[in-house]
């Protein structure tokens, strides 16, 4: 199954933008345009990979994030910051709630897609002890001997 990324992007064609690439390249995307929207999704299916904007209504990125890393089932879902906030405190701040990886706006679509992949490379070994469509709560893990 193709691996499914969330792309949370309050700016329509921002989203549209970075959804077709994405699907381009082989990967299943939904868009959320805020941050309320973005945490109920996660619940109902959780996704491989978040791409977050900062800066969004209702609930803020950061806010997003943090709380995406409180959760059990999503604790260590790879999330990428994407933005238009581009100081070196912000990236600090934005790395520092949790993302695992940075982009300022603008940004090169390639490079997006190649810290998607290595973002999903790095994930493996957590995300390949579940079925892909079940939520985390269902997960039975067992040692194997």
């Amino acid at each position: 199954m193709k691996p499914y990324i969330l792309i949370v992007e309050d700016e329509a064609p921002q989203a549209e933008m970075l959804s077709y690439n994405l699907e381009r390249e082989g990967y299943r995307t939904r868009v959320a345009s805020d941050g309320d929207e973005a945490l109920a999704v996660t619940s109902e299916e959780a996704p491989d990979l978040v791409v977050l904007d900062w800066m969004l209504p209702v609930v803020s990125g950061i806010e997003v994030c943090r709380q995406l890393r409180r959760r059990v089932d999503s604790k260590h879902l790879p999330i990428i910051m994407l933005t238009a906030r581009g100081e070196e405190t912000d990236r600090v701040r934005g790395l520092d709630s949790g993302a695992d990886d940075y982009m300022v706006k603008p940004y090169s679509p390639g490079e997006m897609v190649a810290r998607i992949r290595a973002s999903l490379r790095r994930s493996r070994p957590v995300s390949a002890m579940r079925p892909w469509n079940m939520p985390v709560s269902l997960w039975i893990w067992r040692p194997t001997r």
